[in-house]
C-alpha cells in the first residue's frame, strides 16, 4: 500500500481564552510540569492480563488498569507502561494525572470491529456528526474533564487500522461519523509527544474545548488517498497527507455560534510537509465560535495544492482575526495563498444565511516561493469584505507557463509592501508603511527596517 509520511494530525478546535494551545516549539508554551514524566506509581498493562499478540482484545485490561491507577490521582499520579508488542484494543478512557507510556516496539492497535468503538453524542458546537447526521463513534483513546495527562513514549505507535473504516466510508456503509485516534475534551495540561500515529479512521488528534495543550515530535503515516486523515506537524517534523496539515476550527454554523467557544492563543512553529489536495495551514471552514490570536512561524511546504488558506461561508457567523503568519517557504505549490468566502456545506437547513463571518487583521509576511501556480486567490463575500489583510515581503515566483493572473481579488481589502509579483488589485494599492502598520496585526513601525529583505530562520535554511 502506498503510504505517506503524515507527520501528526491535530485538529485544533476551541482552545479556550486565557490559555495557550501549542503545536511545535514555543518560547512560552513548553509544558513545565516535569513531575508528569516521573510519576511515583507505575504499572504495566501486562499486570492486568493484557496479551500483546495482535489478536487478543485487551480493552478490559486497559479499562481495569486505568480504574486501578485512578486511586493514585491524588498521590502524584501514575504511569501506565505499555511494553513492546501488538496490543489490540477498543476505545478506552484516560484519567487525570496520568502518563500513558508506549515503549519502543509497542503498538496500540485499534480494533477492526465497529462494536468496540462506542457511539457518543455529537459535539455541541457541531450539532451532529461531521460526516453524517446524528451521533459519532468515540475515539480510540478518549478523555473528558481531565487535568495533567501525558501520552508519550520511546517512539511507540498508535495504529487505528483505519483501512476498513475508509472502505465503509467510501461505500456509504456507515451509520455514524468515523472515530479519531485521540480525542480529549474539556481538559487542561495535555502533552502528546514522541509517538508514531498510523492509519487513523478519521482525524488523528483532536483536543476540543481544551487549554494548555502541547503537541510535538510526532510522526503519522497514512496512505495519501486515505480520506480526511488530516495532519498537523509538531516541532521539527515532516508531513505528507491527503488533507490539511494543520486545521484550526471552532464550531459549525448555528451550533458553533450558540456554543460560542473560540479557538484562540495558538502557536504553531516549524512545520514542513506536503499535501496532495488541501492546505498546509487551514483556518476554517468551521469557525463559527471564532478564531483569534494565531501565531504561525517557520513553514516549509512543497509539492502541494495550497500553502495558506482561510475558508468560511455565509451562515458561519463568527470571526477570524488577529492572525500572524511569517517565515514561509513554498516550493511547487499550486496556490500560494487562498482566501475562500463561499466554502462548503452546512450541518442542516437551520443555518442563518445572513450570519456573515468577520475576517480581519490577517498578516502574512516573509514568504518566499518557487514554482508557484498562482500567487493568490483572495475571494471574500459580497457585502462582507475581508479587511485589513496585509502582505509584507512576499516573493512568489510563478511558473512561466502559467496563463493565469498571479493574483485574483474580490471582496478583500488590505495593504501590501514588497510583494512580487505585485498584487494588481485596487483594494491592495496602499502600502503598509508608514500610515497603515497599525491596521496590520503583529506589525509595528520598526518592521520597516527589519523586513527590508527576506530573512530565513536557521531552521528554514536547513531545508
Amino acid at each position: 500500500m502506498k503510504r505517506s509520511f503524515l507527520l501528526l494530525y491535530v485538529l485544533l478546535v476551541q482552545a479556550l481564552y486565557g490559555a495557550w494551545c501549542c503545536v511545535g516549539g514555543s518560547l512560552h508554551c513548553e509544558y513545565s510540569n516535569s513531575a508528569s514524566l516521573h510519576r511515583p506509581h507505575s504499572v504495566s498493562i501486562t499486570e492486568f492480563g493484557a496479551v500483546g499478540d495482535g489478536v487478543t482484545l485487551n480493552t478490559k485490561a486497559f479499562q481495569n488498569a486505568l480504574f486501578y491507577l485512578n486511586s493514585f490521582s491524588d498521590k502524584g499520579g501514575a504511569k501506565l507502561f505499555v511494553p513492546a508488542g501488538q496490543w489490540l484494543t477498543g476505545s478506552f478512557d484516560l484519567i487525570s494525572h496520568l502518563t500513558l507510556w508506549l515503549d519502543k516496539g509497542a503498538t496500540i492497535l485499534g480494533s477492526t470491529s465497529s462494536e468496540n468503538w462506542p457511539v457518543v453524542d455529537p459535539l455541541p458546537s457541531y450539532g451532529r456528526g461531521r460526516e453524517l447526521p446524528g451521533r459519532r463513534h468515540r475515539s480510540l483513546i478518549y478523555g473528558q474533564n481531565l487535568t495533567d495527562v501525558v501520552i508519550t513514549g520511546e517512539n511507540g505507535t498508535i495504529d487505528g487500522q483505519g483501512s476498513i473504516w475508509w472502505d465503509w466510508f467510501r461505500n456509504g456503509e456507515l451509520n455514524y461519523t468515523r472515530p479519531h485516534l485521540v480525542e480529549l475534551m474539556n481538559s487542561t495540561g495535555l502533552v502528546i509527544s514522541n509517538l508514531t500515529f498510523l492509519n487513523s479512521p478519521f482525524w488523528n488528534i483532536h483536543p476540543v474545548y481544551c487549554r494548555d495543550v502541547v503537541v510535538k515530535n510526532l510522526t503519522i503515516l497514512a496512505p495519501l488517498e486515505s480520506p480526511n486523515t488530516d495532519g498537523v506537524d509538531p516541532e521539527d517534523c515532516y508531513i505528507v497527507t491527503g488533507d490539511d496539515l494543520v486545521s484550526i476550527k471552532s464550531g459549525w454554523d448555528e451550533y458553533g455560534i450558540s456554543y460560542a467557544r473560540p479557538s484562540s492563543k495558538i502557536k504553531i512553529n516549524r512545520l514542513s510537509g506536503q499535501t496532495s489536495s488541501s492546505s498546509g495551514i487551514a483556518i476554517g471552514s468551521e469557525m463559527s465560535g471564532g478564531v483569534s490570536e494565531i501565531y504561525i512561524k517557520d513553514l516549509h511546504l512543497f509539492n502541494s495544492n495550497t500553502g495558506i488558506r482561510i475558508k468560511t461561508s455565509p451562515g458561519r457567523g463568527g470571526y477570524v482575526r488577529n492572525v500572524h503568519i511569517s517565515n514561509v517557504k513554498l516550493d511547487n505549490v499550486q496556490k500560494g495563498i487562498r482566501f475562500t468566502g463561499t466554502y462548503g456545506e452546512h450541518p442542516d437547513e437551520k443555518f442563518d444565511p445572513i450570519a456573515l463571518p468577520v475576517i480581519e487583521k490577517i498578516t502574512i509576511e516573509n514568504v518566499n516561493g518557487e514554482d508557484i501556480g498562482v500567487a493568490g486567490l483572495l475571494e471574500g463575500i459580497e457585502g462582507d469584505v475581508f479587511k485589513n489583510i496585509c502582505f509584507l515581503n512576499v516573493t512568489l515566483t510563478v511558473k512561466k507557463n502559467s496563463k493565469r493572473s498571479p493574483w485574483k481579488c474580490s471582496n478583500v481589502r488590505g495593504y501590501s509592501q514588497w510583494v512580487s509579483p505585485e498584487i494588481a488589485c485596487d483594494s491592495f494599492k496602499e502600502s503598509i508603511f508608514p500610515e497603515h502598520s497599525s491596521d496590520c496585526f503583529g506589525l509595528s513601525e520598526n518592521k520597516l527596517e527589519e523586513s527590508s529583505g527576506f530573512s530565513k530562520s536557521p531552521w528554514l535554511l536547513s531545508w
